[in-house]
């Protein structure tokens, strides 16, 4: 397993240090498993942001988007869809504070939205366990009852984008619940890469992966009976956690224990966030096919924290852009070239 990476620098002369000459250092990382590249220059966090507002009032735009909030206990059953009761026997789907209903604009055949707390706003360490376990708990259910109804929809996804600027429309915590009749870009490659790597070594990349970081200690965080948390090598977005489950390859297959130490690992990784000032993020998942056993992949997680929150701002690119590599578009390209056709 080799963990690439080519270090250089770049020379410019600054505005910032009187036009002095100065060297950048770069790093150009390759992915171990996908050969994936990224670009890393830590001075970058540096540079001036001027759509960034300082003292954001977060208190007055929670406040002001609490009013008529879908999600909150007030309007959530006169506000949300309900589940075709043919296929799930329920119109919703709840499990303590969590309320789970279609998505009212799908991007997937099977698309659901799953509330994971009562209040409107919560702060990164205000979490608990059962809000998080109970909110998995309720997706994996719909996802094999999904299943079970359609066998061709065989891959789960759980999502999760935080404020805004990880593209969430609404601000009241949610997560989003996918089951897909193929892989998405990434999760084909990772499946491919994974499976490459078995018959090259006949080992299991993950858990070597983790044997590795855990030996080398630079990126290793902690684990578990159920998952490893690790800093990404090459990641693709900042400040990512990629937690890796031992034993299963399919969301499907997370047991009691499993949905519980995953909980608790979200709850670690937010907290830790909290503290580097982070309030906004992505989380996704990649996950094998339901009902299949493969021996050389394992389920595995990411997270990436994104930009702070910012008044009159909700970005396009959510977690099926940043980690799944597959666009989701609300125009349609012969729209456009009509509209555009007409100026020409």
């Amino acid at each position: 397993m080799e963990f690439r990476k080519v270090i250089t620098e770049a020379q410019l002369q600054s505005p910032l240090t009187g036009f002095e000459k100065e060297a950048q250092p770069l790093e150009y990382r390759f992915d171990p498993l996908t050969n994936m590249p990224c670009r890393i220059n830590m001075r970058r966090a540096q540079r001036v942001r001027q759509a960034e507002v300082r003292g954001v009032d977060t208190g007055g735009f929670v406040t002001r988007t609490r009013r008529d909030c879908f999600f909150c206990p007030e309007n959530i059953d006169r506000s949300t869809p309900l589940l075709p009761e043919s296929i799930f026997g329920v119109g919703r789907i709840t499990e303590g504070e969590c309320v789970l209903f279609p998505n009212l604009f799908p991007f997937a055949e099977y698309h659901a939205v799953a509330r994971i707390t009562r209040e409107h706003y919560l702060e990164l360490d205000q979490y608990t366990e059962e809000m998080i376990g109970d909110n998995l708990k309720a997706c994996q259910g719909w996802m094999l009852k999904a299943y079970e109804y359609d066998p061709e929809a065989r891959y789960p996804m759980y999502n999760w984008n935080l404020m805004p600027p990880s593209a969430a429309s609404i601000v009241h915590p949610h997560a989003q619940a996918l089951l897909d009749k193929r892989p998405t870009p990434y999760l084909r490659l990772l499946l491919e890469k994974s499976r490459d790597y078995c018959t090259e070594t006949g080992r299991n990349y993950w858990s070597e992966l983790v044997s590795e970081e855990r030996r080398l200690g630079e990126r290793f965080i902690a684990e578990n009976d159920s998952l490893s948390l690790i800093a990404s090598f090459a990641p693709q977005g900042n400040r990512e956690i990629l937690i890796i489950f031992k034993g299963i390859a399919s969301l499907s297959d997370l047991d009691e224990k499993g949905r519980m130490d995953f909980a608790a690992a979200i709850l670690g990784i937010l907290s830790a966030y909290k503290e580097m000032g982070v309030s906004s993020f992505n989380l996704s998942t990649f996950s094998g096919p339901i009902g299949e056993k493969l021996p050389y992949y394992s389920l595995n997680a990411k997270f990436i924290s994104r930009p702070p929150v910012q008044p009159f701002y909700t970005s396009d690119s959510g977690f099926m852009e940043r980690f799944q590599y597959e666009s989701i578009i609300e125009t349609i390209p012969e729209r456009v070239a009509e509209m555009v056709r007409e100026r020409f």
